[in-house]
């Protein structure tokens, strides 16, 4: 009976593991952007161009997906070479000691609606965050099935360490502490060991 309990624990154990899916970012269909009020009046727009992700999905729907993302500092884009040099700076992000920015948190889905929590690490400091997530579904392409996800939220860079603060005339900060950040994703579906694509 031991051996019976066993071999029905093994095949659960192995019949769970392969239940779950591996879903890799499709980095040339997706993008990770910020946007931060600039001059008060205004924002400042900018974009990183070297990351990765990963979700490991358990349920069709991706209830309980665990979800794994970096980006490189190094690539952060706003368009302006000059301004770009001054983020990668110990003003801002300081590229040289934090090279990446990381995150690491289950996808959940209540009562419809998707919500992304976990931990997010930035210039050397580690805190909660929470980004609402809408849910594009799924689509098989004929060469792959794809999913699709837009990411919403809001961290203050106070709170990471990024503490440049140069002020206008009046008082008003240049730069804002709360930064907006969105991101547009696209997944490919990765074929199990052996699956050859179509």
């Amino acid at each position: 009976m031991k051996k019976l309990n066993a071999l029905f624990t093994l095949l659960f154990v192995a019949g769970a593991v392969s239940a779950q899916t591996t879903w890799n970012i499709d980095k040339n269909h997706s993008s990770i952007g910020f946007t931060v009020a600039h001059m008060v009046v205004s924002e400042a727009s900018g974009k990183f161009n070297d990351f990765a992700a990963k979700i490991v999905s358990k349920t069709a729907d991706f209830d309980g997906s665990d979800v794994d993302f970096s980006a490189k500092i190094a690539s952060v884009d706003t368009d302006n070479e000059r301004r770009d040099g001054h983020l990668k700076s110990p003003d801002f992000f300081d590229a040289a000691t934090y090279p990446e920015i990381t995150f690491k948190g289950v996808l959940s889905k209540s009562a419809g609606k998707y919500v992304l929590k976990g931990k997010f690490t930035m210039h050397g400091v580690t805190k909660d965050a929470t980004f609402d997530v809408t849910y594009g579904g799924t689509i098989d392409t004929g060469r792959g099935v794809k999913a699709g996800f837009k990411l919403s939220g809001k961290i203050n860079r106070q709170d990471y360490g990024v503490k440049f603060a140069s002020k206008l005339a009046d008082g008003s900060a240049v730069v804002g502490d709360e930064v907006d950040v969105v991101a547009k994703i696209e997944l490919d579906k990765e074929a199990p060991a052996g699956e050859v694509k179509k």
